[in-house]
């Protein structure tokens, strides 16, 4: 497939090189093609390709928004909106705040009514979001190695069949997925990260993911 990742941070470079491993086509989607981290990553990744917002979104079949999620509605115009329509788009965003956390503890720019997520959703009503990769470091994306076993990626969206979709992609990244459903199911989903991150903030570990037990 052709997965257009829209973010050229850690997280967005991570995804690409994930999926050109998988042995789809890439292209990295950045605000400046000159930056020194996107210049780098296309060395590295000479079957990967690198473009701006608008050109990555069209060039996609696929989606991916990795950006933080306070510049997640402007990456989405930039990249235009009639670009999207139709397509699945993993939101791999969350929304936190730039103030600092307090005792390890992220503040977010939501509340527990409606999620970045759904917000984006009714930006782009056309689109088929799916929530992914929001709860864990950039370090564990892909191909995890916990020695309790495979972790678990929670997702969700309105669209059942990109569920699916999603859910193939993330078993070969090494994931086991556990779909909780519509689209508010990411209300749950998003203050994962708080709890992801607050061991690193207060005790400096940063090498786990969660994991789903059953009966």
């Amino acid at each position: 497939m052709k997965i257009g990742i829209i973010g050229s941070g850690i997280v967005g470079r991570v995804l690409a090189t994930a999926f050109l491993k998988e042995g789809h086509e890439v292209m990295l989607g950045t605000r400046d093609v000159k930056k020194e981290e996107v210049i780098k990553w296309g060395k590295e990744n000479t079957d990967g390709k690198t473009g701006t917002f608008k050109e990555t979104c069209s060039f996609g079949e696929i989606i991916v928004l990795a950006v933080s999620g306070d510049a997640a509605i402007e990456a989405v115009n930039a990249s235009g909106k009639e670009n999207f329509s139709g397509k699945v788009v993993i939101d791999a965003t969350n929304p936190i705040a730039k103030e600092p956390p307090v005792n390890g503890v992220l503040k977010f720019f939501t509340d527990l009514n409606e999620s970045l997520m759904e917000k984006i959703q009714h930006h782009i009503p056309e689109a088929k979001l799916v929530k992914a990769f929001s709860c864990v470091g950039n370090a564990f994306i892909y191909k995890p190695n916990f020695p309790g076993g495979t972790p678990t990626m929670f997702i969700a969206g309105n669209d059942e069949a990109a569920r699916k979709t999603v859910t193939n992609i993330l078993t070969s990244f090494g994931w086991e997925t556990e779909d909780m459903g519509h689209a508010e199911a990411a209300r749950a989903i998003e203050p994962l990260c708080i709890l992801w991150c607050l061991p690193g903030f207060t005790k400096n570990q940063w090498s786990h993911a969660f994991k789903l037990l059953k009966m």
